[in-house]
């Protein structure tokens, strides 16, 4: 067995709707963001490894992550947690054969008992972090050995009884001296101070409450410090949620203004200067005056501000917010009033929606400055977990001039979901990936083979090229109809399907090579009314696709701006030359819905279409027969079939057509299975042939069939028993038996086979766990299992597996099978498997 036999094609994963959640390591040079309890590691260092996307994901969290940061200088990694924790990572090297960096994570501190809200780091050897419990805890790093250290908590104190850290910003002023700036779930801003001795990691002074600035009207959620080059000045930056970014100078020793002792001298403004010292109790050698008074307030985000950063070397800030804006200030050069150079987002009204076409806010953001390779790169997490991009390049031999918008310019980014995977699959040709998940939308992913001209790409890459269906309910199933079409369940009793839109068609075939023969005769686009939850369908006038005219006197007026929204939105789409933003995909890639499918009484579980796309089965919740029932519906004219196919106690949890068309196969939580005889009639008739009663002790997650050139009746199961089952239908198909089972380690929740046999007569299967192992098998003519891989947990998720889907055919490269990953750690995956590694 080869040593690698699994090569990881991509990682698809949202970024959490947190503070502080993004954070770049220059030296390293990459990006690591929280994404539900995983870290993502991201190498955006050059173009080919920029559309790479995520490359890595660090497992060692069971809570969400909150924030995530570099220790400066250093090649060390902080996450904090939900579950209490900090864990801390440490990069070892890039593997040389893949180039994905390699990790181990060489601490947890359990300390906190509470969510960990924040942190703030200062060179590599102290931090600061707080809790929701209200406690602020201090932490350096201290040498067990030559080779060795380890973080321990120096100090901890609470601020007040409830009072809860939103953001820290600590900062050395000199020699030992440090303060701490805190903001949180009050209108005051908080400064402690103490002494801090870098030799012996250790705080040899009380830690005190300096001062307590007030100004601010809501919570503050942002603070950051910049030292200015006199070395006795700095500039702290507050930003809060009643969407005022407030600026304080902090002066120490000789830069202090001492004009306010002076009682000769006629005041005509009051500005408080708050005045405290910090100094050893022991030793009172190392004095620090200091001296904190209000500079200027920066309005102009029209929400919350989420985020601040300053510019590492130059006096600009950059500030995120809830307006769905980034914004970059500056101090005019006469007149020193703080105003905003760039504006890189959109405008947006408070509270907008995605429904809307509005991104719902910018949560955190992240500044990458390239002076060596001349480039800027801004990044921002959003509401949908997708991270957008703004980069400028800049030329030291260019004179410098005053920037402005146009130098920045918005790129592909990265995409992912923010809530469980719960569904994916093939398209019938395996060039796309359809996926759904619980944050209500549905995903086509394919991979990037062309570049814009034509010309085949060197390094393929895969990128979310359409966002079909963007719901208000969870997203439960999905299935292919065919190349063009497919048909999708929610949490909702009806069944909704889809057809691609001329947009979206030639967008594939110019970026994917994926060929539509009727592309032509595709409705031109899709729009999803505000508060509506069917996409309609439009042509490049605006008009529905009924032929009713958006003039028409009984339409309102926002159906003239969705049709010219539509006009813009083919226009943009054509004129791409990199995958679409997340704007596009949002606004301009939907899919006009084309049937809703009634019958259900209760949320959709699950949905399969048949092979020869005749027929659609789909089950929902039950907990009783009635509605345990599997109703069918034809493809043709979307009508219902007559019988419903009734048998199983509880929810049904995945039905299954055959290969061949002829039988359907169901699972439930009853621990039954059941499996039906199409009549090929007139009225699409079904016959039970068996309701296996006690098929396992313990739910049957999932379930699928032998490949057809193996055996028409064969099909395998899987549950949290733990427990894989093969069965097969008897030649008289009036009843099944057991051929063979295996035990594994744990619980099974998802199965998938090939759908051609390999080794000659063989069945390949993956299997994937509770705890997010996948293991594949082929099974042989006697039923008899072998495991050929393990996959390699570096490439699995962190949580468990929710759907297993082997692409048909094989969109890499004919040595290879791929195998797409759902999980409800918010991650879709894609991995090729060496088929020589198979033998």
């Amino acid at each position: 067995m080869s040593t690698d036999p699994v090569n990881l094609e991509a990682i698809f994963v949202g970024c959490n709707r947190e503070l502080q959640v993004i954070d770049y390591n220059p030296s390293l040079e990459l990006v690591a963001y929280g994404s539900k309890n995983s870290v993502a590691i991201w190498n955006p260092s050059n173009e080919e490894n920029y559309y790479r996307g995520v490359i890595k994901t660090l497992k060692g969290h069971t809570g969400h992550i909150v924030s995530v940061k570099w220790l400066p200088d250093s090649n060390y990694l902080l996450s904090c947690s939900e579950d209490n924790t900090i864990n801390i990572w440490k990069f070892v090297e890039f593997n040389k054969a893949t180039n994905i960096p390699e990790f181990e994570l060489t601490q947890t501190l359990n300390q906190h008992k509470h969510t960990v809200t924040t942190i703030s780091v200062f060179e590599s050897n102290l931090f600061v972090t707080g809790s929701a419990d209200g406690e602020i805890k201090i932490w350096g790093n201290k040498l067990i050995t030559e080779d060795e250290s380890k973080f321990e908590l120096l100090s901890e104190f609470n601020i007040k009884k409830g009072f809860y850290p939103l953001s820290i910003s600590l900062q050395r002023l000199e020699k030992n001296n440090y303060v701490i700036f805190i903001g949180g779930t009050n209108t005051n801003l908080y400064v402690y101070s103490f002494n801090f001795n870098a030799e012996s990691i250790s705080i040899e002074s009380e830690i005190k409450q300096s001062a307590i600035l007030t100004g601010h009207e809501d919570w503050i959620r942002s603070i950051v410090i910049k030292k200015e080059p006199s070395g006795g000045e700095f500039l702290i930056a507050s930003g809060s949620q009643d969407r005022y970014i407030r600026l304080w100078k902090l002066r120490i020793n000789e830069f202090i203004d001492r004009s306010d002792q002076d009682k000769t001298k006629l005041r005509l403004l009051s500005n408080k200067q708050y005045k405290f010292q910090i100094n050893e109790i022991e030793n009172r050698k190392e004095i620090t005056d200091c001296s904190i008074n209000f500079d200027a307030i920066i309005m102009g985000h029209d929400d919350w501000i989420s985020e601040l950063l300053w510019h590492p070397t130059e006096l600009k800030l950059l500030s995120s917010s809830a307006d769905t804006s980034i914004m970059m200030w500056e101090p005019d050069e006469s007149s020193g009033i703080w105003v905003s150079k760039i504006r890189l987002g959109e405008m947006s009204i408070k509270g907008a929606s995605t429904a809307t076409g509005a991104s719902g806010g910018f949560w955190s953001c992240c500044w990458i400055i390239d002076k060596a390779k001349g480039k800027e790169i801004i990044l921002t997490g959003g509401k949908t977990g997708s991270i957008r991009s703004w980069i400028k390049t800049t030329s030291s031999e260019e004179p410098t001039a005053e920037e402005s918008n146009d130098d920045w310019k918005q790129i592909t980014g990265l995409t992912g979901t923010i809530r469980d995977v719960t569904d994916l699959e093939w398209s019938d040709e395996g060039d796309y990936l359809l996926s759904t998940s619980l944050d209500q939308t549905t995903r086509l992913i394919s991979r990037w083979s062309n570049e814009s001209d034509g010309t085949e790409r060197s390094k393929k890459t895969w990128h979310e090229f359409a966002r079909p269906q963007i719901h208000g309910y969870d997203m439960i199933c999905v299935k292919p109809i065919s190349n063009s079409r497919f048909v999708s369940g929610g949490d909702e009793k009806i069944l909704r399907s889809f057809d691609e839109p001329k947009i979206v068609g030639q967008l594939l075939e110019k970026f994917c090579g994926i060929k539509q023969g009727s592309i032509s005769l595709m409705p031109e686009s899709a729009s999803l009314p505000v508060l509506g939850l069917s996409n309609k369908a439009a042509d490049g006038e605006g008009n529905n696709a009924d032929g009713n005219d958006k003039n028409q006197d009984n339409e309102e007026e926002g159906d003239e701006e969705n049709g010219e929204q539509t006009n813009v939105g083919i226009k943009l789409l054509s004129e791409l030359n990199t995958p679409p933003l997340e704007d596009h995909l949002q606004r301009f890639t939907l899919w006009p819905e084309i049937e809703k499918l009634y019958g259900h009484g209760y949320e959709i579980t699950t949905v399969d279409v048949s092979p020869d796309k005749k027929l659609i089965a789909s089950a929902s919740r039950s907990n009783n027969v009635s509605h345990g029932s599997i109703r069918l519906f034809r493809t043709d004219d979307w009508s219902q079939l007559k019988d419903t196919l009734s048998g199983h106690e509880l929810t049904i949890t995945r039905v299954r057509f055959s290969p061949n068309n002829k039988y359907l196969l169901s699972v439930s939580r009853d621990r039954q299975l059941s499996i039906w005889n199409r009549n090929f009639d007139e009225d699409e008739s079904f016959g039970l042939i068996k309701l296996q009663e006690k098929a396992h002790n313990r739910i049957i997650w999932d379930c699928c069939w032998f490949p057809i050139e193996i055996s028409e009746k064969v099909f395998i199961t899987g549950s949290r028993d733990k427990f894989i089952k093969v069965w097969k239908i008897n030649d008289e198909e009036d009843n099944i038996e057991l051929v063979n089972s295996i035990k594994l380690s744990t619980s099974i929740t998802s199965l998938d086979s090939y759908k051609s046999s390999i080794n000659g007569n063989e069945c390949l299967i993956s299997v994937g766990l509770e705890n997010g192992d996948i293991e594949i098998y082929t099974v042989d003519e006697k039923f008899e299992f072998k495991l050929k891989i393990k996959i390699d947990n570096s490439y699995l998720p962190n949580e468990k597996i929710s759907r297993l889907s082997f692409a048909t055919k094989n969109p890499v490269d004919g040595s290879k099978l791929v195998l797409a990953i759902g999980s409800t750690d918010f991650s879709v995956r894609i991995l090729s498997i060496n088929k020589s590694d198979l033998a």
